[in-house]
């Protein structure tokens, strides 16, 4: 293909990937499946790798960045993004009503629902994407433009290409992207977000774009902040130019004439809040006219051409009927109460998490009770308290056997979670196996989640052990394999079987156990043997282990399931031993610490060398550290460094130590 011929078809395939993603991110209505979306995509990527010159900022394959930000740039906000008046009756919004109609005739007001989410200003020059900020204070907020920039329904580029447009507009996470969010996390042993606006803040505001770009996060456009090159006078007028530039504006909104009207559409939005896959924490009123606006002016904090309604969370009573337990794909076992449904914020409730044992204990719960419930968020009900205890109610204790497998599970010290550690729990299988596969554990590629649901549902596979029985005949004839794909999924599990010790380690999903402990376990006992033998005394004293650490471990290897499975991976030909030699001990003694892109290798490859030569690697800089080994794109950690006077080494010095 010539640099013509690669032209026109990088146009087709951009306009093709730009109205798929309108399709799939603005319409909800997807005319092609997730496949055929990503060869697309690929084709472009690889045609603009083969062509640069054919790369431009407003491609499709540059919503998703890379770049790391050391530091935020502060914005200042030409136009304030300011913040609005709070109201929680229709008293103060007829207040509100009489308030405007002293300084101007006949308002009409636009009416929309209040997205909970960050605030952000957006930026563009002649029709192109140029800054993205945070609303901060609301004069000075904060550059977050390559994490806006992969937001998909975010324009890149607009149709008119007016010489500027700043708009305001909200970005928030859906109630799926949430959930997807939060089991992603807790697969990774990782504290989950506590509601979608935090996940959306948290999210936005990473050094990273690369890690916004995996958030899925979204964005409603409200408001027109400033333009140059047309002219629009209500705001109505202003939410349908930027619809037709290729924004996802505000979701749905009325106009009304009166406040009667006003009340009606707020009291609406209220009822169907609960039904919506986002975040809404009220509603907002609006003057129409701009002219009006002006003439209304704003107070020090406030527009007072607007009102926000908040809308108070709901609670009712109900009677707890049962008490479900859930195994996680973590093995914690989670108390579900089961009552008669009751409707909360526009949905019907039926199910709420009951937490843990010392949540049921210290709220009293028992089944019959009649309880107060809450919407907390516009997403998870809640308990809040008990009103009655039933006559003959009996306080609940979460079971001391699994309800999925029947293993006895177990509570670690200092921990509120009781947990199945059977790596073969049918309720936690997928889970394991997704985690057993993964890159930093048994790194065997080509199985993803698909493959694997596939082969859980068919009963081929019922332990992670079981991928080592899989034949060619198998898995050739599964959904989106085929005999060259089999084989390679097979030849990856072959290599597996070399791996160190640690990630073997690391595949069992020990709680409480990463990486780097895996590592540190491994180096320090060298076969699984020596581990299985070793005592909680003994492994809590290996450097950078602690109690509940080495609790964990030992009650893992002390478990006749665990004998058993160890003894299959042994007859597998799984490697028992560790890898890691010390070539000589110069680095004995000393704690490194890795930040930043090195030029010529991975902070992983780096942390090996390390390790031969008998140092440490550590996470985090503190006095003790002995070096730190610092890339391009450095951050706190060598800021840190800087601070305690501890030596910074870049490639070239480390390659000389070790010289």
């Amino acid at each position: 293909m010539d640099v013509q011929q690669a032209t026109q078809r990088v146009k087709v395939l951009r306009a093709e990937i730009e109205y798929h993603n309108r399709k799939y991110y603005v319409e909800d209505q997807p005319e092609i499946d997730d496949y055929e979306y990503d060869m697309l995509y690929r084709e472009l990527q690889q045609l603009e790798a083969q062509f640069p010159e054919l790369l431009t900022a407003d491609s499709p394959t540059q919503k998703v960045g890379g770049a790391a930000v050391n530091l935020f740039t502060p914005v200042v906000h030409q136009v304030p993004l300011e913040s609005l008046h709070d109201s929680f009756s229709e008293e103060e919004l007829f207040d509100f009503d009489r308030k405007v109609r002293a300084v101007v005739e006949e308002p009409v007001y636009i009416v929309e629902p209040k997205i909970d989410g960050l605030s952000v200003a957006i930026e563009y020059r002649d029709g192109v994407y140029v800054r993205g900020s945070t609303r901060g204070d609301g004069s000075v907020g904060e550059d977050v433009t390559e994490n806006i920039r992969t937001i998909r329904t975010v324009p890149l580029k607009l149709k008119d290409p007016i010489p500027y447009l700043e708009v305001r507009g909200e970005v928030y996470m859906s109630d799926k992207s949430f959930e997807l969010l939060c089991a992603r996390q807790e697969n990774n042993e990782e504290k989950p977000f506590k509601n979608p606006r935090n996940a959306a803040a948290g999210s936005l505001r990473q050094k990273n774009s690369a890690i916004t770009a995996t958030r899925m996060l979204d964005i409603f456009v409200f408001n027109i902040q400033q333009v140059e090159g047309i002219a629009v006078t209500h705001h109505g007028e202003a939410l349908e130019y930027l619809r037709a530039q290729g924004f996802t504006i505000t979701p749905f909104y009325r106009k009304c004439e009166t406040m009667e009207q006003v009340v009606e559409e707020v009291k609406r939005i209220g009822e169907m809040r609960g039904a919506l896959d986002f975040s809404i924490d009220g509603a907002v009123v609006k003057v129409d006219s701009f002219d009006q606006r002006e003439q209304l002016g704003s107070t020090a904090k406030f527009p007072k051409w607007a009102e926000a309604y908040k809308y108070p969370p709901e609670e009712k009573p109900t009677k707890l009927l049962d008490i479900e337990v859930n195994v996680g794909r973590t093995g914690v076992l989670t108390p579900i109460g089961i009552f008669e449904p009751v409707t909360l914020a526009g949905t019907t409730v039926s199910r709420a998490t009951l937490h843990n044992q010392d949540f049921i204990t210290e709220k009293g719960i028992a089944i019959g009770d009649t309880v107060v419930l809450r919407k907390a968020g516009e997403i998870i009900p809640e308990v809040v308290s008990v009103l009655e205890h039933d006559e003959d109610a009996e306080p609940f204790i979460l079971p001391s056997h699994c309800p999925s497998c029947g293993q006895q599970v177990m509570r670690a010290e200092g921990e509120a979670a009781v947990r199945c550690t059977n790596l073969d729990c049918p309720a936690q299988l997928l889970r394991h196996l997704i985690h057993f596969t993964s890159r930093d554990a048994m790194d065997i590629e080509g199985l993803g989640p698909a493959v694997m649901e596939q082969l859980v549902e068919s009963g081929q596979i019922r332990s992670s052990v079981d991928l080592y029985d899989l034949k060619l005949e198998d898995i050739k004839n599964m959904e989106r394999m085929g005999e060259k794909s089999a084989q390679n999924l097979l030849e990856a599990l072959e290599r597996s079987k070399e791996n160190d010790l640690y990630r073997l380690l690391f595949a069992f999903g020990i709680p409480h156990i990463g990486s780097k402990a895996a590592k540190l376990l491994a180096d320090h006992f060298h076969t699984m043997d020596a581990i299985v033998a070793a005592t909680e005394e003994e492994i809590c004293a290996i450097e950078g282990f602690g109690l509940v650490m080495a609790q964990s471990v030992a009650n893992f290897f002390s478990l006749p399931h665990t004998a058993e499975l160890l003894e299959r991976f042994r007859k597998a030909g799984i490697q028992m031993a560790s890898k890691t030699v010390v070539e000589d001990v110069r680095f004995q003694g000393k704690t490194f610490v890795l930040t930043g892109t090195l030029p010529t290798m991975t902070r992983a490859e780096a942390g090996a060398l390390i390790e031969r030569f008998g140092g440490k690697v550590s996470s985090s800089v503190s006095k003790k550290t002995a070096y730190v080994l610092a890339g391009e794109e450095a951050g706190s950690k060598l800021t840190k460094a800087q601070q305690l006077g501890v030596p910074v080494l870049d490639e070239d010095a480390f390659l000389q130590m070790i010289q």
